[in-house]
């Protein structure tokens, strides 16, 4: 059988982020998606109106009926939802410390909705990110974790704090022309991309790039072949992007 990810992520109802994107990226990587389902959202692809999280009891359930029934060669989490979420995926990972470990750590939705109480989980975060393989935060998650304006300053705190590698996702910087990437591994800068700037505002696009990442890491590539990799095939999945409401978000279109 194909090597497994195994996801903690929520329920997003139009099928634009959250669980849907990581089975689809997933199985474009070539690999296969289970998933540990932290929540179920009230959203579409323009708007978060709310959640119900998991009990923690319920979501180690959900990863421990696979664990001895799929190749698990590495976790990824997305949205979390709670400080509970994250104390048993944590719990769950120093089980298995020989899974690689993709860290998306998700604060709000891109339409600004919120996704769990900001300030108590980035509390919560510090337990994981020394887990992590590799965190993949955007800038605005980067600067929340580190308490941190200045990227560069944010970065190195996140290495402080046991990081062992982050990719800095820069769609959210005042680039008009490009997106640029920086991908950091011991603390150290190793390869960064830019990418032209598309029109508009994505629903999924980070889901589907750390979950990607996540499926080619299970598949063997070194981290930065992974990173890469990913990058590429979202750029793709970007360009071909649907549009449900006018003006609105766009959804990736993964296939």
């Amino acid at each position: 059988m194909r090597p497994t990810v195994l996801c903690f992520s929520g329920l997003d109802p139009s099928g634009g982020a959250g669980l849907q994107a990581d089975i689809e990226a997933i199985g474009q990587s070539g690999a296969h998606a289970a998933i540990a389902c932290t929540a179920l959202t009230v959203q579409n692809s323009q708007q978060v109106f709310g959640f119900e999280a998991t009990s923690k009891e319920l979501l180690l359930a959900q990863a421990n009926a696979v664990v001895n029934d799929l190749p698990i060669k590495c976790v990824k989490s997305g949205m979390l939802g709670t400080t509970d979420n994250i104390a048993a995926l944590a719990q769950f990972l120093r089980e298995h410390s020989d899974y690689q470990y993709v860290l998306d750590p998700v604060l709000v939705a891109n339409s600004g909705g919120s996704l769990g109480n900001q300030e108590t989980l980035v509390k919560a975060f510090v337990e994981l990110i020394p887990m992590a393989t590799i965190i993949t935060p955007n800038t605005v998650e980067l600067r929340a974790l580190a308490a941190e304006e200045d990227l560069e300053i944010a970065t190195q705190k996140l290495f402080k704090m046991g990081a062992k590698a982050i990719l800095v996702k820069g769609g959210h910087e005042d680039t008009p022309e490009y997106i640029r990437n920086a991908l950091y591994v011991n603390g150290e800068l190793i390869a960064e991309s830019r990418c032209p700037r598309l029109e508009g505002e994505y629903h999924g696009s980070g889901c589907s790039l750390a979950s990607y990442i996540a499926g080619r890491l299970a598949q063997g590539d070194e981290l930065k072949q992974a990173v890469q990799h990913a990058e590429t095939w979202l750029f793709g999945v970007l360009k071909n992007a649907e549009t449900p409401v006018e003006n609105g978000q766009k959804m990736p279109k993964r296939f």
